[in-house]
């Protein structure tokens, strides 16, 4: 399962990667990562939609998580991704923005990676 993670913060990249290796070791999944909203629609356009997961951050600067999510909704639909919003920050407003917006979960963080891997196995 290839897995597109955006987020501002560069440290996420080291935390997934130690979190999910063995994982990553058995090729069960396949992570890329992104740092900004523009960067997730660029490595989108060159992975021809091979994602079948989008891990976001609401909170960047630039192009924010919940401007990401309507772009994916909109122009991606054939397979849509499956697209959970993560946010420190789990107030209600940011929840049901997302939801209306199409996303398919809401995670807070600091991320409960059991929960993660429970909703990754789900999904496979």
């Amino acid at each position: 399962m290839k897995i597109l993670v955006v987020d501002d913060e560069q440290d996420v990249k080291v935390l997934f990667q130690q979190r999910f290796r063995k994982e990553i070791r058995k090729k069960e999944l396949y992570f890329v990562f992104a740092f900004s909203g523009e960067e997730a629609l660029q490595k989108m356009a060159s992975m021809e939609q091979e994602a079948v997961l989008i891990l976001s951050d609401i909170n960047m600067p630039g192009m924010s998580g919940l401007e990401l999510l309507k772009n994916i909704k909109e122009n991606y639909v054939a397979p849509p991704p499956v697209v959970m919003m993560v946010t420190a920050y789990g107030d209600e407003e940011n929840r049901n923005t997302s939801k209306q917006l199409g996303a398919d979960d809401f995670l807070t963080k600091p991320l409960d990676f059991n929960e993660l891997k429970n909703k990754l196995k789900d999904l496979t």
